[in-house]
């Protein structure tokens, strides 16, 4: 019988990161030549931990925060991404005074990850209980005025 990986397992699974390549061929059309940084999972958490209450910060954010640490042209959003989906979860399996205020990292444009514990309405009382104001456009939602509330994640 194998037993699932821990979300801690499996951001621990990803020695060779983080790694600076230049920018693949399919890429340059839309990001032109240089390079490309793709984070670690722990670099990926540290800038999420790293931002405080009443702030916010998006996956793009961190991934153009990253690319300047490791001085490349890019860093790689959709790794980015998928890193965050994980810190969230292991985050989940955490003590609350250990645990990644993950709910304060969006995607771009400032909308709520539906793929984050709990889905939206769990990040979204987690939000508002900060003092942000959720609305919803369509079937997604976004926080109010994200842009004003960014902090960097250097």
């Amino acid at each position: 019988m194998s037993m699932k990986k821990s979300w801690r397992d499996r951001l621990a699974s990803y020695p060779h990161l983080p790694t600076v390549k230049e920018i693949p061929s399919p890429m340059r059309k839309r990001h032109g030549e240089g390079t490309i940084a793709t984070p670690s999972p722990r670099e990926v958490e540290e800038a999420m931990r790293g931002v405080p209450e009443g702030r916010l910060a998006t996956v793009m954010g961190i991934g153009e925060d990253i690319a300047v640490r490791h001085r490349a042209t890019i860093g790689c959003t959709v790794t980015t991404a998928i890193f965050a989906h994980m810190v969230a979860h292991a985050a989940e399996d955490s003590k609350a005074e250990d645990r990644t205020p993950y709910w304060r990292t969006l995607k771009i444009g400032g909308e709520l990850n539906p793929k984050y514990p709990g889905g939206i309405e769990a990040q979204m009382a987690r939000l508002e209980a900060e003092g942000h104001t959720v609305v919803q456009r369509g079937k997604r939602y976004f926080v109010e005025d994200f842009a004003k509330k960014l902090s960097r994640t250097r």
